[in-house]
């Protein structure tokens, strides 16, 4: 099984999200959204900002 994103409502309503590996530990997360339809598109532009990202030194 590979990583995935899960949405979630946060204590104070907000929704977010985060992607827990194939191991169940969290990678990333996601700012507080007004919308759960928001933090899914939060999630559809992380996918498509990593996919091909080079990782550099900062």
């Amino acid at each position: 099984m590979s990583g995935k994103f899960e949405v979630y409502e946060d204590r104070s309503g907000k929704y977010r999200f985060r992607l827990k590996a194939s191991n169940g530990q969290i990678v990333a997360s996601g700012e507080a959204y007004e919308t759960k339809a928001a933090a899914k598109k939060g999630c559809e532009s992380v996918q498509k900002a990593a996919e091909g990202a080079p990782v550099v030194d900062a």
